[in-house]
């Protein structure tokens, strides 16, 4: 959780879509288009447009190895994209699959709100998430006084009037992304140069 953030590449993604036919953008005819994968990284939530190897097919939702050493399903990332790049069907599945990185990593998103700071005399980490005022923000504070939380349900349990914790979280991710020039990140990376490549 580090504000100043470096744009950083990805070991690991899953699937948001698959297009057989390549990107619709692509005015190319139908023969000559390479079909195309769009995804969310793992660890920084990097989209990207992905090429899969030939006759891999993805499944929506599966996670892809794009690390160094043999890639089972993608041969490569092709660049990085941003929200608005995303189709349709990719834009409502990544809300799901932010949930399940969350929860597969619940340690990791609890603890912000052990270690959240203020950013500035006016505002605190905790305010940047939707939906969290002043009055939960030291309601925040002054319960974690007490110890640190643990899982998102002894965070609810603990503090009086906050609700799923972990959807709050998607809800921040998914702004950091739809804004490229947002000036704060908590769980994201800055964009990189549009020819982003590992």
């Amino acid at each position: 959780m580090v504000l100043d953030k470096k744009p950083q590449s990805e070991d690991w993604a899953y699937v948001l879509d698959y297009l057989p036919y390549g990107s619709p953008e692509d005015s190319r005819p139908l023969h000559q288009k390479k079909p195309l994968v769009q995804s969310v990284g793992e660890s920084h939530f990097v989209l990207m447009e992905l090429i899969p190897k030939e006759g891999a097919v993805p499944e929506i939702q599966d996670k892809v190895y794009l690390g160094e050493g043999d890639r089972d399903i993608i041969d490569h990332v092709k660049r990085r994209i941003n929200y608005n790049e995303l189709t349709h069907g990719a834009q409502l599945e990544l809300p799901y699959i932010l949930e399940n990185v969350i929860a597969g990593d619940e340690p990791k998103y609890v603890s912000f709100f052990s270690d959240a700071y203020p950013i500035t005399n006016r505002l605190h980490m905790l305010e940047l998430l939707p939906g969290i005022g002043k009055k939960l923000m030291w309601a925040i504070i002054d319960e974690r006084k007490k110890g640190e939380f643990h899982s998102f349900k002894e965070l609810t349990d603990r503090v009086k009037g906050l609700h799923t914790p972990e959807k709050l979280i998607v809800h921040r991710i998914i702004d950091e992304l739809k804004d490229e020039n947002l000036k704060y990140r908590l769980f994201t990376t800055p964009p990189k140069p549009r020819n982003y490549s590992r």
